[in-house]
């Protein structure tokens, strides 16, 4: 079962932009999977395997009211002391969500947690979407492949943090329906426990888009991907169980992420 927790924080200190990098928040997880569990966070330290878990940047919570589609990925000044704040972290796998338990459940919200020089306080953890908080949600993966479409032949992405792939041992930012949906699959098939042997790639075709790239700076080294709204569309004489395939995945991409450094603040998605 997928989960995209989001955790609302107070820091008590600024958090300077040289701890708003994607390192740092990963260093932040490992440190609350750490927390209740060493061991595991040791093996997350040093797997480089693909990991069960998506993270975002930080997001300061009146700015993100203004931009629902993108969030706020470079952070060239520093986040004050008292600005609320808030956290995603997306768990592909019950494993991690149930090591994580004791942590929801005992949440101290006078027990501060450290990203860089700064003292965070976690206020509170939602777990359901909410008008104003779209990136909260839990849904199992037969519900999400059962509640998926198998007529509905629109495909809409927001691409709300800089999205690249890797392709051929460089990176490309392109969202080609390749890169995006073998993507989703590869994922999908690692963690569902449901897996689908192939899509109907060739019937996926983008019809609308407003995307540009960005490069993020504040990363170990730079960084390039794609940001904005794409639109997908499935053309042709398609099977409804294929139809339904193809939309269990864009449903399933707000728990994934697209591409690369999704542990690390990059690829966050979502269909709108």
């Amino acid at each position: 079962m997928p989960y995209s927790l989001v955790l609302n924080l107070v820091p008590q200190s600024p958090i300077y932009p040289e701890f708003l990098s994607g390192r740092h928040f990963h260093a932040l997880f490992l440190t609350l999977i750490s927390s209740v569990d060493p061991t595991l966070g040791d093996y997350l330290h040093s797997s480089n395997a693909d990991k069960a878990f998506t993270l975002s940047p930080m997001q300061i919570q009146c700015q993100y009211k203004q931009h629902h589609n993108t969030l706020q990925f470079g952070h060239q000044k520093l986040i004050a002391a008292g600005t609320p704040c808030w956290w995603r972290v997306s768990l592909l796998d019950d494993t991690l969500f149930s090591k994580l338990t004791p942590l929801w459940l005992n949440l101290n919200p006078e027990h501060p947690w450290h990203l860089g020089s700064a003292n965070l306080y976690i206020t509170k953890i939602q777990g359901t979407p909410q008008s104003t908080q779209p990136w909260a949600n839990a849904c199992n993966y037969a519900q999400i492949y059962e509640q998926a479409s198998d007529k509905e032949r629109n495909l809409s992405f927001s691409f709300a943090t800089p999205v690249s792939f890797r392709q051929g041992g460089y990176d490309t930012v392109l969202p080609i329906k390749e890169c995006v949906f073998n993507s989703l699959l590869s994922r999908w098939n690692k963690y569902s426990g449901m897996e689908i042997s192939s899509i109907a790639i060739e019937s996926i075709y983008p019809s609308a888009f407003d995307i540009n790239t960005e490069v993020v700076s504040n990363y170990e080294s730079k960084f390039i991907g794609c940001i904005g709204t794409i639109n997908y569309r499935i053309l042709g004489d398609v099977e409804p169980l294929a139809i339904k395939q193809i939309n269990a995945l864009a449903d399933f991409a707000l728990y994934a992420g697209l591409g690369r450094k999704t542990t690390m603040g990059m690829g966050m998605v979502r269909r709108i």
